[in-house]
């Protein structure tokens, strides 16, 4: 691990001091608050998530690259900037080097978010909902970068699933093919997302954030592949999207975006943003309602892995 003293891996001097005595930490993404949400609610909810950490007992680390330098953990001032800036790219983990190199600023994914969380030093990461394996990907072989970087990164990530707009049997496969533990936070079957439930089954379950704790452990002991723990964690049943709704909703995304041509990155952003225009509003609120249950639950986990 890299400390402070590495000119683009910058820990803030919370995060420094939490990781030197053992704190526990909790990664948070940035792109939830730079591409996710409008403002000024982007603002309000990063304070909220993080404030959700600190309730806890824990040090949150929103993570971001600004001027080329990977933030671990942003103050007030590049928490806004975030929030406020115009042209932050989107920044996956392969991207990381070209904005480091070009002094560029953007938000991390989900891929970027989970390697560079490991690279500091930090176990835990909770986000919304994971990439993965894309409707008809026999045809078109779209698949998520975050499949892979978790398949070689050591990071526990708590989510509501993957975006119920994929594939999720086939995103499933491939999670077992490369070797990513996938355990259900009571639950026996996958969350969806926006939905309680995707109807799949999982073939682990755990009830205490001691659980994901004492599997983690188990990794160390074992050794073998750094893959990652996804502990998944579904939105309440009282705060989920309509399932109804959903899918009607979903359907016609899918059927406009056929119609359109609309493939490549641009699907997902396409896909739910009709989704978040087509319930008025409520797949918006569900996905929030996910990430605040995520931050919460890694927020124990991570109090249990300090301890």
């Amino acid at each position: 691990m890299r400390t402070t003293a590495d000119p683009i891996l910058q820990p803030s001097d919370e995060v420094s001091a939490a990781l030197a005595d053992g704190s526990p930490v909790v990664a948070l993404e940035s792109t939830i608050i730079s591409h996710g949400l409008p403002q000024p609610r982007n603002l309000e909810v990063a304070r909220e998530l993080e404030a959700v950490v600190r309730d806890a007992g824990a040090v949150p680390a929103t993570i971001a690259v600004l001027d080329g330098i990977a933030k671990i953990g942003l103050n007030e001032v590049e928490l806004e900037r975030i929030a406020t800036e115009s042209g932050l790219r989107k920044l996956g983990q392969r991207d990381l080097p070209v904005a480091a190199a070009l002094k560029a600023s953007g938000a991390t994914t989900v891929s970027a978010t989970s390697f560079l969380a490991a690279r500091a030093g930090i176990r835990i990461f909770a986000t919304g909902g994971l990439g993965g394996v894309h409707r008809g990907w026999t045809v078109e072989q779209d698949e998520s970068a975050d499949l892979d970087t978790l398949a070689r990164t050591r990071i526990t990530i708590v989510c509501a699933g993957v975006k119920s707009i994929l594939d999720v049997p086939s995103t499933l496969q491939r999670l077992e093919t490369r070797g990513v533990t996938v355990a259900g936070y009571r639950t026996d079957t996958f969350p969806g997302f926006y939905l309680h439930t995707s109807g799949e089954p999982i073939d682990w379950r755990i009830d205490a954030p001691e659980q994901a704790a004492a599997i983690m452990r188990g990794q160390d002991a074992f050794g073998g592949p750094e893959t990652a723990l996804i502990v998944a964690n579904p939105v309440p049943e009282d705060q989920q999207l309509d399932p109804a709704l959903h899918d009607r909703v979903l359907g016609e995304a899918l059927a406009a975006a056929d119609r359109e041509n609309v493939t490549g990155q641009a699907i997902t952003p396409f896909l739910l943003d009709y989704l978040v225009r087509g319930t008025g509003g409520a797949s918006l609120e569900a996905n929030l309602a996910a990430v605040r249950g995520n931050v919460a639950l890694a927020s124990r986990i991570a109090l249990a892995w300090a301890q």
